[in-house]
């Protein structure tokens, strides 16, 4: 798993952000922070109660400059339904291939649903210089980041 003070592992990704575009994290590291919010699956009730969040919250990341992106295995095309019946003010981005996942060490199997490989519920800020400054990584899919603590981290990352 990725940890603080690691180098944020590089790729490349569908953009969900209202059409479908592609992000390289190597190229976006001008906008650090970055926060880079994963979920199990779009359309949940956790993962839609966290992503609503994040969205309610955008104005304490954007008063630190810090640019938000959720994660999921969900293809773009559901990542845009979602954005668009959530009202989420942040791009989406979709990992069908699990290469996200497999890299920052967050893929888990929902056994109980038979659903294998998607993402652990995990948050990482990545500073200008492309470091891990924070991580939360949790177990439980029904957990929640502490959402202070993730902007605090993104202003930190900042400075």
């Amino acid at each position: 798993m990725v940890e603080v003070g690691d180098d944020a592992p590089d790729f490349t990704a569908p953009m969900a952000d209202g059409d479908v575009n592609t992000l390289t994290l190597s190229d976006r590291l001008d906008d650090a922070p970055l926060v880079l919010a994963f979920f199990p699956a779009a359309f949940t009730s956790t993962c839609t109660t966290e992503m609503c969040t994040f969205r309610d919250r955008m104005a304490n990341f954007e008063d630190v400059g810090a640019t938000v992106f959720g994660i999921s295995v969900d293809t773009p095309f559901a990542l845009n339904e979602f954005r668009e019946q959530n009202d989420l003010n942040f791009p989406l981005l979709s990992d069908t291939n699990r290469e996200i996942v497999r890299e920052y060490g967050v893929s888990m199997d929902f056994e109980k649903y038979g659903v294998e490989e998607v993402a652990k519920r995990a948050v990482f800020v990545v500073d200008g210089s492309g470091e891990v400054t924070y991580a939360w990584v949790s177990d439980d899919p029904g957990a929640e980041p502490d959402y202070e603590e993730v902007a605090d981290a993104a202003e930190t990352a900042r400075a």
